[in-house]
């Protein structure tokens, strides 16, 4: 019964097909959390298809009312023994939109499809097909030890996608039934599909409207151009004023003072990213400084008058949305108060913020030096025989902060994916022998936790 045993097993469950089946089952449940349409089969994805897994893996169960209203959460427990380390494991089931029409010839989103070496289907990446690895990986392990060496919780949502609502509420008001040491999940993109890719963090979000509204309808560009205001060429300006042409931040509050040396060193053993424009964001920067240690702005969308069918006339509004991605050391709660100061610095005041998506996802960081962080480096290199890609902290965002500042656990993620997986977008896809080293990495972390479980 040894640790190479429980690696051939979770292989064995690609070989034989069982994992690939397990994922259609998974993916064929449409979980839109965005389609307010599909709301009946978020529940159904938890009681129909992770409750009789995670009780096969000798975990007890129970449905959490979810406290805003929307899908329930599962919480599923194995208490082998209290002295022992607990680790809490996350993961989602919901999924975006479909998008179904844009989907190539013979490809649905709700059907699990084999082309070569890809799998297609909705959720495989994002973020079905990723928990679907790590409980393959417990499996393994139970069934080669004959137990796991460590108590492990499982927290399941079903509204990861639409900003997961409830969940920081559920993780204040169920602290002690969450408590454990350390959290291990699986969410986002590997920087190579060949070598795994750790992360301790995310960068935060904040999404929001810039608009001016000066005047209701449009009125005729001949008889009225040069004579009234122009919301779109105001608002132009302004957004103007947040970057320099090449997008670097000119807000001081904007510009984050966290990118140590540790940091850099850290950054500086990763692969360049491919696609990065050289001649965009803060110069002096590496691409994976700028992705990973920076802050960066983005113009999501911009509006004013009839895009899809102009007119001879002067638009009466104009509005972008706009949105922050930001590292530790950003005070979130003064990013929109920096922005307004700064629009009026520069004449602005007529633009208008409104906030767009509530409370922003928080950025988090764990210091790669930390002894859990070690852990699953050195787990990781014993199985694929080299080290991982090790990032402070991921360029995207998640609800980590739940984790992580809530219950104020280390958090280790171990992704799945990778950067050109079509997540939140038609033809979505993993890659099989990616899944595979994926398996053995998790159930050589979950096998090594009871042999080596680091010093707290």
């Amino acid at each position: 019964m040894t640790r190479d045993t429980a690696l051939s097993l979770s292989v064995d469950a690609f070989d034989t097909g069982t994992f690939w089946q397990a994922l259609a089952d998974l993916v064929r449940i449409p979980s839109e959390s965005q389609n307010p349409d599909a709301a009946p089969h978020l529940a159904t994805y938890l009681s129909d298809q992770i409750i009789p897994r995670a009780e096969r893996l000798g975990m007890t169960c129970s449905l959490l009312p979810n406290p805003m209203g929307g899908a329930p959460f599962l919480l599923a427990q194995r208490i082998e023994d209290p002295a022992l380390p607990t680790i809490l494991s996350y993961g989602h089931g919901d999924v975006t939109r479909a998008q179904s029409a844009d989907w190539d010839d013979g490809l649905t989103p709700f059907e699990l499809t084999h082309r070569g070496d890809r799998v297609y289907g909705r959720g495989t990446a994002d973020n079905k097909g990723q928990h679907l690895i790590n409980l393959t990986a417990l499996e393994s392990v139970i069934t080669t030890r004959g137990h796991l060496g460590f108590n492990l919780k499982l927290l399941m949502e079903m509204g990861e996608e639409i900003g997961s609502p409830g969940l920081a509420d559920l993780c204040e008001t169920e602290q002690d039934r969450l408590k454990a040491d350390v959290l291990i999940a699986s969410d986002g993109p590997r920087l190579d599909p060949d070598t795994p890719t750790l992360f301790m963090g995310a960068r935060g979000a904040l999404n929001f409207d810039l608009s001016i509204d000066l005047r209701p309808g449009a009125h005729h560009s001949g008889n009225w151009g040069g004579l009234l205001a122009d919301p779109a060429m105001i608002l132009s300006h302004a957004l103007a004023t947040i970057t320099d042409a090449r997008g670097a931040i000119q807000i001081p509050e904007w510009r984050p003072h966290t990118l140590t040396q540790t940091i850099r060193n850290v950054l500086a053993d990763l692969p360049e990213p491919k696609g990065a424009d050289p001649d965009w964001g803060e110069p002096d920067l590496s691409a994976a400084e700028r992705v990973f240690g920076w802050n960066a702005f983005s113009i999501l969308a911009l509006h004013a008058g009839i895009p899809e069918a102009p007119v001879n006339a002067i638009a009466g509004q104009a509005r972008a949305t706009c949105q922050l991605r930001f590292v530790v050391g950003t005070q979130s709660q003064d990013i929109l108060p920096a922005l307004r100061r700064h629009l009026d610095r520069n004449g602005f005041e007529r633009v208008t913020i409104t906030e767009t998506d509530g409370d922003p996802f928080e950025a988090t960081r764990l210091d790669p030096a930390h002894p859990w962080a070690q852990f699953a480096i050195t787990s990781i290199t014993r199985t694929v025989g080299r080290k991982p890609h090790v990032l402070p902290n991921l360029g995207g965002s998640l609800p980590n902060a739940c984790f992580a500042e809530t219950l104020g656990l280390p958090t280790i993620w171990v992704p799945h994916s990778y950067t050109g997986c079509n997540q939140h977008a038609p033809n979505e896809h993993v890659l099989e022998q990616t899944f595979r080293q994926a398996a053995q990495v998790m159930t050589g972390l979950f096998w090594d936790i009871a042999e080596h479980p680091p010093t707290k």
